[in-house]
């Protein structure tokens, strides 16, 4: 095992330096280079801080950087301040609205492929935005020195007293030999950042991850009740729903679908959840070990609301969403919008979901992937996929719809159909895997992790004629 811990001694970097001149100069040296070889393509495990200044004034294998002068912070070493122990690299606005910049540290012996947790913990003052001002980032290298990959951002965030840790388990991209941590204050001149106890080590390949989802294309017509439309869509997951799938989604309001004759209205079919309609969902859940999500019109004291029900493996209710973006005629129909977008945690993973008219509008897939979702289930009775698509790929998330009119699809975060549907009585099945980065080309990156630090919230959006 190789620790590169850091405090004062001689950098990675300068190691691997004297092994190759040791070699370099005489044989006799060979079994110490072998010794240093060895120890440099060993596992990664640094350890850095209690920061303390070297011969030059900065730490061991440090360095600051800034694209220009103007935009150079202030960067010193703070030896008051620290997390652990007194020993910390500061950053300072220094009253310069345009700064950006900070620390560099780079680590040799990477090995892509592998698998690696980088953590470092901060401390602010006089900062408004961290997600913006706070930039902590991977730049994974080749043996060129070129780009092996986009850059990476820790997004994993939790707070520790007057610090913040902030982590990411990621692995290492194609042909990559070395990283670069860049440790950056952005544009706050009233502030001061400080980072302490900084590790990057490589971790086990954690593995697969996979979740089987199965969506249903199925358009009961003619039924006559709504008892008996839910009775179609449990005969086709009966049909054509494997075994041991995962999760099963069913379209939009399948209480109403198929009642047009009958001329049920919301306020007809609208039940509570839970209610008769969930529970016949919830039997088949827990007979099929599914989750199963659908959503349907909710009866809560006054109000009717467009709900998707998330029904667990044992039959639970684990969440409800209520639609958020409802198109006029619902308004018109007495239904009330909801107020939130919530995420759920199963036993794979985070998931989130959205009702047809929402995919028209950016913000609820936004905030999903803000909250941590990992897929985003739709019951959507008909809708325009160009832009149903988009939610998934601008957010690097998977997406699953299930639809009356479009094609019911799986889609993986780039924006891959990886099933779909068009036939009646029929479930398009696919087995994603969570665990599985989806990196774009031109060193764009892991998509999903960019977004979630480049977002710009900082930016009003204001509509002109409501302004005053």
């Amino acid at each position: 095992m190789r620790n590169l811990e850091t405090r004062g001694g001689m950098p990675p970097l300068a190691a691997g330096n004297v092994a190759l001149r040791l070699w370099r100069g005489t044989s006799r040296f060979a079994p110490l280079y072998c010794f240093f070889c060895t120890m440099l393509c060993a596992a990664v495990h640094v350890r850095q801080g209690g920061f303390q200044p070297a011969d030059n004034g900065l730490p061991a294998g440090w360095k600051v950087w800034a694209a220009r002068a103007e935009t150079a912070p202030k960067t010193y070493i703070d030896t008051t301040h620290g997390r652990s122990r007194p020993g910390s690299l500061a950053i300072s606005g220094d009253s310069n609205s345009l700064v950006y910049g900070g620390w560099q540290y780079t680590i040799p012996g990477v090995e892509w492929g592998k698998w690696y947790r980088f953590v470092a913990h901060y401390r602010t003052e006089g900062i408004h935005d961290e997600a913006l001002a706070v930039i902590a980032r991977l730049w994974w290298t080749r043996a060129d020195g070129k780009r092996s990959g986009g850059p990476d951002y820790p997004y994993t965030v939790s707070r520790e007293g007057d610090w913040t840790r902030l982590s990411l388990d990621a692995p290492a991209p194609d042909r990559t030999v070395a990283l670069t941590i860049h440790l950056y204050l952005a544009n706050a001149p009233q502030a001061t950042l400080w980072w302490d106890d900084i590790s990057f080590d490589e971790i086990p390949d954690p593995g697969p991850r996979r979740v089987t989802v199965a969506t249903l294309h199925l358009r009961p017509t003619d039924t006559g009740s709504p008892q008996a439309s839910v009775q179609r869509f449990l005969d086709v997951i009966d049909k054509a729903v494997p075994s041991k799938t995962d999760v099963i989604l069913l379209p939009e309001v399948i209480t109403l679908v198929g009642t047009e004759k009958t001329g049920e209205k919301a306020a007809d079919v609208a039940e509570p959840v839970p209610g008769p309609t969930t529970e016949r969902l919830a039997k088949v859940a827990s007979s099929r070990r599914s989750y199963i999500a659908a959503s349907i019109y909710e009866r809560e004291g006054r109000a009717i609301y467009n709900t998707a029900v998330l029904i667990g493996r044992n039959g639970e209710v684990v969440g409800k969403y209520r639609k958020v973006y409802l198109p006029y005629d619902e308004p018109d129909d007495g239904v009330t919008p909801g107020s939130d977008y919530p995420v759920f945690q199963t036993d794979f993973g985070k998931v989130g979901m959205m009702i047809c008219w929402d995919s028209s509008f950016a913000d609820p897939a936004r905030a999903l992937a803000l909250k941590g979702a990992e897929i985003i289930l739709m019951p959507i009775w008909d809708g325009f996929q160009t832009i149903v698509k988009a939610r998934g790929m601008e957010n690097g998330i998977f997406l699953v719809t299930s639809s009356y009119g479009d094609p019911s699809f799986v889609q993986d975060p780039k924006g891959e159909i990886l099933a779909s549907t068009t036939e009646q009585g029929t479930a398009a099945v696919a087995t994603i895997d969570l665990n599985r980065r989806y990196d774009w080309g031109y060193n764009l990156g892991n998509m999903r992790l960019r977004f979630l630090k480049e977002l710009r919230f900082d930016v009003p959006i204001a509509r002109s004629e409501f302004t005053r």
